[in-house]
């Protein structure tokens, strides 16, 4: 193709705002993929003989939530208000300051939660879960 001035006409493509655009949307994925990772609670299952040489569980700290709500610590009854400070005074005295929550599938998962997470905030190393049947 020739145009009226003589100079041949631009047949190629122009990438370089492609190319722009492109690395634009790299730095916004490397600057946005961080904050896109959720935080959450890592969970290691037992295996056969796991509990060899451990720490007895009558030295842990038992955490039991019953079917009606009612909360004990060591077989004692206390309250999810003097959970935290009752949790301290245990940990103090637990060798591995591990804290085993027991509850029933009837109760509420928030109750759960609130508990361990009530637990960690006390000083609990190790938090394991179990099933009351």
């Amino acid at each position: 193709m020739q145009t009226s001035s003589g100079e041949d006409a631009i047949t190629e493509i122009n990438v370089t705002p492609l190319v722009d655009v492109c690395l634009v949307l790299v730095i916004i994925f490397m600057a946005v993929a961080p904050f896109a990772v959720q935080a959450g609670i890592k969970v290691l299952e037992s295996k056969a003989k796991a509990g060899v040489g451990k720490v007895a569980a009558s030295e842990n700290v038992q955490i039991k939530l019953s079917r009606d709500g009612r909360l004990t610590l060591n077989g004692r009854p206390t309250t999810f208000g003097k959970l935290s400070q009752d949790l301290r005074g245990a940990l103090m005295t637990s060798k591995d300051k591990m804290v085993i929550v027991t509850a029933d599938a009837k109760n509420k998962v928030g109750d759960v939660v609130t508990i361990m997470d009530t637990a960690k905030q006390a000083g609990a190393a190790k938090i394991a879960i179990m099933k009351n049947d």
